[in-house]
């Protein structure tokens, strides 16, 4: 099976599913990049497999499932040996970490944090009620865990630069312990030069669009706010205008908002994202909650849409750069935006422009990918030195990964009385 020391094995929340969000694309994009350091690339999930998900083994991936909280993923690491081990989200490393310290204690522990779920929760309990963000976040059992996590690891891979200043100015988190890494989406704008040229024009475009997996809680917020509160409010000005919501896993309750007489048509998962998204005038996105890079304005951007949104919706995305379109401050302004941008071709065709400044420049992760290359290698080289200097990992290593292991010994007993 190769070098040992040649090997990464990635431990997924979820199987990899890039039509149907960004954190699946986010994925591929990791697991593409030890392909190319010529690492042997595995993959393993405890979750269901889907018609959706990613077919790995095309791409010389290799895919296994595994159990929680069962002994058999000790056997899966001894028989493997990685030399490195990538969780998908903190709470993978809170389910395997303890097992990879003891079977392998010398293989390099990265998190892929996706965005910082700490951050997205504090922010929805702000959505309700005022506070203070720094305050929420210092005092969130959420953030407890989750930087307990990054902690114990070696390295934890961001995809936000704003989220990495929360972590510096909130926590005092060490910046030694992060990587930023963009969303890797300026190679597929290039390859997509044909499909922009055919681009539909301002004329040729029809109404709203918005697109957000309706599995993730601050999409559907945002598809709720949208049919409450900012929709009638651009047809108060618009009375025809139409709105097409897409998005993968829809539930009852989402297909109930649809409303033909209202222009408010939830249709479920688009087929080709950007194919919608090019035959739309504007996306929305008013997202009021939420962390992380937002893989609807990215397909906005490649596909020459005009969006509006909020600023978490923008956060980390735009740099120094104009949005292409709008960051709306409140509701009343979000649809003035919407309609400006709908019935001003000037305006919507010099805002359309602004999103390819933003996918070179922000957006292209070849610029990073060879640092983080010499990052990983560096970190398994010199792991026990690196490590000895994280007395605070190293504590949470002893009495964190005590309390996980043995609660999960617990669970593991009690399932085995059960069979």
């Amino acid at each position: 099976m190769g070098n040992a020391r040649n090997k990464v094995l990635f431990v997924c929340a979820v199987w990899p599913e890039p039509k149907s969000s960004a954190g699946g694309t986010r994925m591929m994009q990791l697991l593409r990049f030890f392909k190319r350091l010529s690492y042997e690339v595995y993959c393993c999930s405890a979750a269901s497999h889907t018609p959706y998900m990613e077919d790995l083994a095309s791409e010389g991936i290799v895919s296994f499932s595994v159990k929680l909280n069962c002994e058999s993923f000790d056997a899966d690491l001894i028989k493997l040996q990685p030399s490195v081990v990538v969780f998908d989200r903190f709470m993978m490393e809170e389910q395997y970490g303890w097992r990879v310290d003891a079977y392998l204690p010398d293989a390099l522990k990265i998190i892929e944090t996706i965005d910082l779920h700490c951050l997205r929760l504090a922010r929805k309990e702000l959505s309700k009620s005022a506070g203070d963000l720094k305050e929420t976040l210092l005092n969130s059992k959420l953030a407890q865990r989750e930087l307990a996590a990054m902690y114990r690891s070696d390295l934890s891979i961001m995809i936000s630069k704003a989220e990495m200043k929360i972590l510096e100015d909130c926590f005092s988190f060490p910046k030694k312990l992060l990587f930023y890494l963009p969303f890797d989406v300026y190679a597929e704008y290039l390859k997509l030069k044909e499909f922009r040229q055919l681009s539909l024009s301002f004329g040729q475009r029809k109404g709203f669009v918005s697109i957000g997996n309706f599995k993730h809680e601050p999409n559907w917020d945002s598809v709720l706010h949208l049919k409450k509160v900012i929709f009638p409010l651009i047809k108060q000005q618009l009375p025809k205008a139409q709105i097409k919501i897409y998005g993968s896993y829809p539930d009852k309750k989402a297909l109930n908002l649809h409303n033909e007489k209202e222009g408010f048509y939830v249709l479920g998962r688009a087929k080709d994202a950007l194919d919608v998204t090019r035959k739309a005038r504007v996306s929305l996105a008013p997202l009021r909650f939420g962390a992380g890079i937002k893989g609807k304005l990215i397909d906005a951007m490649l596909a020459g849409t005009p969006s509006v949104t909020t600023v978490i919706g923008a956060e980390g995305m735009k740099g120094k750069h104009e949005w292409p379109g709008v960051v709306a401050s409140d509701d009343q302004d979000f649809a003035d935006a919407a309609v400006k941008l709908f019935v001003d071709q000037d305006y919507w065709e010099r805002k359309a422009a602004c999103g390819d400044e933003i996918l070179k420049h922000e957006f292209d992760a070849s610029i990073v990918s060879a640092e983080l290359a010499k990052v990983i290698a560096e970190g398994i080289t010199n792991l026990r030195a690196n490590r000895s200097v994280n007395f605070i990992g190293s504590m949470l290593r002893h009495h964190g990964s005590q309390s996980t292991k043995y609660m999960s010994k617990w669970i593991e007993e009690k399932n085995k009385a059960k069979n």
